[in-house]
């Protein structure tokens, strides 16, 4: 494939939406965490321009480009400091999912208000003894033979936004099937049977996370999402905007934090010498950029590979994109914070809550090591060691 190389309608979008993060930035998102609340004024704004479902179908609201589009939104945002998570969640995932998979009711009804901001679906994957392992699910579906009613039971670990979300997408496996089959169901956040507990974090974020509970939560047959025998790809038609969307999180994130550095570096003097002007700043500060640039590049490969229908090319570009960012967000933040000093760890300056933000990206949606057992036996070809 030729060289990623932005349109000008991307470049439009791109400075559309970091004028957008700026109007808010960093402090506005720093309140909102303090004040135990969600960022819905920018969440509202950016579903009133047309940001939240730019990847959506024209036909049902959306903006009908893809995931190239999003990545673009969410990176902007984050660089301007205010990263909305939910982006990876509801309309990336979910809308992704219910736009090539779901059925026409199932459109009409999400899809315009995913893409307006104005009804939002969670994402719930990952169990307490599986984590992130689709093969390893054991939340259970089964049909009530009288009804043809879903009942769903298990558990799930780690759900982002299930307080502010209308319905959560719950991967579960069919009861009889002797391999997997990952199923999808819409649940309604208020389903008889469907409890939530949150999860206490050090992470300072506006999104909570979630352990839910799944006590034979009988669904309609309609909330059944694609086809119950359609196995791994419907469920990887969601995972690889995931994988693609946290690359954007992590490389706004790296960018704004690589940013406030450059600046501080040029204006802090030490012995009438802006302290940037020495190698020992610069070089790493340079690095980061390097690094930055270059994740951002196999981001927009995997987007480009996903929103040409390529899954499977998309799939291995999605595990290097994240790798990449997630490696690079670290570093970014990490040697922002060393240079400003002791202001780095100040509230004045933002980049310390950082520090534990950036460590997302190495561990979800799937960890660092994970992506380095997929490259060696998928992409390298090696044995595998589990």
């Amino acid at each position: 494939m030729s060289a990623p190389v932005e349109t000008e309608e991307h470049k439009a979008l791109r400075a559309a939406v970091a004028a957008l993060g700026t109007r808010y930035g960093r402090g506005y998102l720093t309140r909102t965490v303090a004040e135990g609340r969600h960022p819905t004024e920018l969440w509202s704004a950016a579903g009133r321009l047309g940001y939240l479902g730019v990847n959506l179908p024209q036909e049902y609201g959306g903006g009908g480009g893809g995931i190239t589009e999003l990545s673009i939104v969410l990176e902007e945002l984050g660089a301007a400091g205010c990263p909305l998570l939910m982006l990876v969640v509801s309309p990336a995932i979910c809308g992704t999912v219910i736009a090539r998979f779901g059925t026409e009711e199932q459109k009409r009804a999400w899809l315009p208000g995913i893409a307006a901001g104005t009804r939002t679906m969670a994402f719930g994957i990952t169990e307490p003894d599986a984590d992130s392992n689709s093969h390893r699910v054991t939340t259970t579906a089964r049909r009530d033979p009288d009804s043809g009613d879903w009942l769903l039971t298990g558990r799930k670990v780690f759900i982002s936004g299930v307080d502010i979300a209308d319905a959560v997408l719950i991967v579960a496996r069919t009861e009889a099937s002797g391999r997997l089959k990952p199923c999808l169901f819409i649940v309604p956040r208020d389903a008889e049977g469907f409890a939530r507990r949150p999860i206490d974090m050090e992470l300072s974020a506006a999104e909570k996370q979630f352990e839910l509970t799944l006590d034979d939560v009988r669904l309609p047959a309609d909330a059944l999402v694609g086809d119950a025998d359609a196995g791994l790809l419907q469920l990887f038609a969601g995972l690889n905007p995931e994988r693609i969307m946290t690359a954007a999180f992590a490389i706004g994130m790296g960018r704004h934090a690589l940013s406030k550095a450059v600046e501080y570096a040029r204006d802090r003097t030490v012995w009438k010498t802006p302290i940037g002007a020495h190698q020992a700043i610069a070089h790493p500060l340079a690095q980061a950029h390097i690094d930055l640039e270059l994740a951002r590049l196999m981001m927009q490969k995997a987007a480009r590979l996903y929103d040409a229908g390529d899954d499977i090319g998309a799939g291995e570009a999605a595990n290097m994109a994240k790798y990449a960012a997630g490696e690079a967000c670290v570093k970014a933040v990490d040697q922002a914070v060393h240079t400003l000093g002791g202001n780095g760890l100040t509230r004045e300056f933002g980049l310390a809550s950082l520090i534990t933000a950036a460590r997302v990206a190495r561990i979800a949606p799937v960890s660092r090591e994970m992506i380095l057992n997929y490259v060696s036996h998928q992409t390298l070809g090696l044995p595998k060691s589990y």
